[in-house]
């Protein structure tokens, strides 16, 4: 039997809102998974690669990533991961006010594993979050850290 471990998450959003919103999902949600944030796409590479400040960051089970992001996009930072073959196996949802067709297609082409538009209504946002937390949580295996 598997024992159940807390899923560690890696944010990387540049929007304070969304971060404080994204924390309530979680601490909402009955599961207690670890949320990490970054708020830019070089912190982003910098937290996974363990540079800079991060050397002992924890390897993320699951990323969360904004393409709007200052120093390095998101779009970016997803051909960086899976392009790095250290990397690549860590799931990468895009989750983005954008609903531009470009950008859903752009993502998937660089391997993304889910595109999901960010809702503006409060209770929605907070319930999508969720629903991905509980997506990778209670459906998804995962690959064992390391």
């Amino acid at each position: 039997m598997t024992l159940w471990r807390p899923i560690e998450v890696l944010l990387v959003e540049d929007d304070q809102a969304d971060i404080v919103l994204t924390r309530e999902a979680f601490d909402l949600n009955k599961v207690r998974n670890r949320l990490n944030v970054v708020n830019d796409g070089e912190q982003a590479m910098a937290y996974l690669r363990r540079q800079s400040g991060f050397a002992h960051a924890q390897r993320p089970d699951l990323i969360l990533l904004d393409l709007n992001l200052p120093r390095m996009s998101g779009l970016e930072v997803l051909r960086e991961v899976k392009a790095d073959i250290e990397l690549r196996t860590i799931p990468v949802v895009i989750l983005t006010t954008s609903e531009a067709e470009e950008d859903i297609l752009h993502s998937y082409r660089l391997h993304a594993n889910a595109y999901v538009s960010k809702p503006v209504d409060f209770e929605a946002f907070i319930r999508v979050v969720r629903q991905i937390d509980d997506f990778f949580v209670t459906v998804v295996k995962l690959p064992a850290q390391g």
